[in-house]
């Protein structure tokens, strides 16, 4: 019944194991249809990969872009690798290509810049290689006028160093000379030790029975003698603040008081404002009689050359009347009565 069965299905029994002296049996594979084929198409396939994989890389570094050249002179390139990129603003806008030593001995460093990039670089640019204490060596680019004239294709620049790890021995010398001193400070012998015993004894004094005072006099019996002063001088103030309230009283008087003497100086100002009143009218009426003295003055006045010129006629008639008389006793010379009646 088995064997029919297994006949059946169209299998073979498994078999057995090998005798003594016997190799296993070797499984047979079934060939593959068109392999050759196969393996070339997956051979071209993976080189087609690779080969698009480093045009993909060739691009993506900007090897098909259209670039610039940038020729930065340094002192030395230590830290400088090529594929460096050198940034503007914090953006990568050139990478370096090549490093070559100059025949002066200094070091160049051949930058490729993107033309789409290049406008940001002019004549004013200036470059820098910095190297701090962490991280790689930055190559930087700083241009602070946009408006000058663009930066030329193989132009040389020179670039400037600033490396933070050269400050470092500085900085060494100086923490161990701030540790000297601070040792010199705190030593046992130091001026800082006595001084601040000196200021713990001032502590144990000013917390004493004399206290500040105690401390500036320098003994208790000068600051018990400062004390006795500052009370005198405490009730001679309570004398002067008497004295001054009642000079307040005496001039200026308490409500319903009679002998202030605010309040009579008041009523004698009040009075002489009064006679100064009268005063004051009688000049007006002095300035009146003034303006008519004036005016009689000016009609004596007029009048005295009215007499004046009257005086003249007078005086020019007795002249004439004379020379008339002269005449009469010249003509008539032997006439005895020289008497003329005048009509």
């Amino acid at each position: 019944m088995t064997n029919k069965n297994n006949d059946s299905h169209g299998s073979t029994p498994p078999p057995g194991p090998p005798a003594a002296g016997e190799l296993p049996p070797v499984e047979t594979l079934r060939p593959v249809a068109y392999l050759e084929i196969k393996a070339a198409a997956l051979l071209l396939f993976t080189l087609a990969l690779i080969v698009g994989s480093g045009l993909y890389l060739l691009y993506a570094r900007g090897a098909f872009e259209p670039t610039q050249t940038l020729i930065l002179t340094a002192d030395d390139s230590e830290g400088v690798v090529v594929g460096m990129d050198m940034t503007f603003s914090g953006f990568p806008i050139g990478r370096v290509r090549r490093i070559e030593l100059a025949d002066e001995g200094n070091a160049r460093i051949l930058v490729d810049v993107p033309r789409k990039d290049a406008h940001w670089l002019r004549q004013s640019s200036v470059f820098t290689l910095v190297r701090g204490i962490v991280g790689g060596t930055n190559i930087r680019a700083y241009t602070g006028m946009l408006t000058d004239e663009p930066l030329q294709d193989g132009a040389v620049r020179p670039v400037l160093r600033g490396d933070a790890t050269a400050e470092i021995p500085q900085l060494m010398s100086s923490a161990r000379e701030l540790l000297t001193n601070l040792n010199a400070l705190t030593a046992q012998d130091a001026a800082l030790g006595s001084s601040l015993t000196n200021v713990q004894a001032l502590t144990d004094r000013l917390n004493g029975p004399g206290g500040v005072m105690g401390v500036l006099m320098g003994n208790e019996a000068d600051a018990k003698r400062i004390v006795t002063t500052l009370e005198r001088t405490n009730a001679l103030l309570a004398r002067l603040d008497g004295m001054a309230a009642r000079a307040d009283r005496q001039v200026f008087g308490s409500e319903g008081s009679q002998d202030a003497l605010v309040p009579e100086v008041r009523a004698t100002v009040a009075q002489l404002n009064g006679l100064l009143a009268d005063t004051r009218t009688s000049l007006k009426k002095v300035d009146a009689v003034l303006v008519e003295a004036q005016a009689i003055g000016v009609n004596a006045r007029e009048a005295t050359t009215d007499l004046g010129a009257l005086r003249a006629e007078v005086e020019s008639n007795l002249r004439k009347v004379e020379s008339l008389v002269n005449e009469i006793n010249r003509k008539w010379p032997f006439a005895r009565d020289t008497e003329l009646k005048l009509p």
